[in-house]
């Protein structure tokens, strides 16, 4: 993540839930809380309700690369904690990074003119 650092620390955790505000559809929720600085900090958490430790660590992976292809699109300088919920268990790639922008986009911090305006310049 070339702009964005992990949230590791469960008070970095605690912070975002309790002041932040949440977006969720189907497969995920999603804390946002303005950190003041220039770049994002990323924190996944899978339930252990969600399946065996194989599927959380799949949909933690599904979840950072989606991210991670589409870091530029986000706005700087936010925590954000994504949460999977169970029916996220069979998803795969395409369904997670729908969900993952779906929510920036209701956060506003993701910005898709940058996406179409790379697009056009690749024709």
């Amino acid at each position: 993540m070339k702009y964005s650092q992990s949230l590791k620390k469960n008070r970095d955790f605690q912070t975002v839930y309790r002041k932040g505000t949440s977006y969720a559809n189907k497969y995920l929720v999603m804390y946002a809380l303005g950190n003041q600085s220039e770049e994002n900090r990323l924190g996944i958490s899978v339930s252990k309700k969600v399946g065996n430790s194989v599927v959380r660590h799949r949909l933690t992976r599904l979840i950072r690369e989606s991210y991670r292809l589409h870091e530029e699109l986000f706005h700087s300088g936010w925590d954000l904690v994504v949460v999977s919920r169970v029916a996220a268990k069979d998803c795969g790639y395409k369904e997670i990074e729908s969900a993952l922008l779906h929510l920036g986009r209701l956060h506003k911090i993701v910005e898709m003119e940058k996406k179409k305006k790379n697009e056009n310049d690749n024709d």
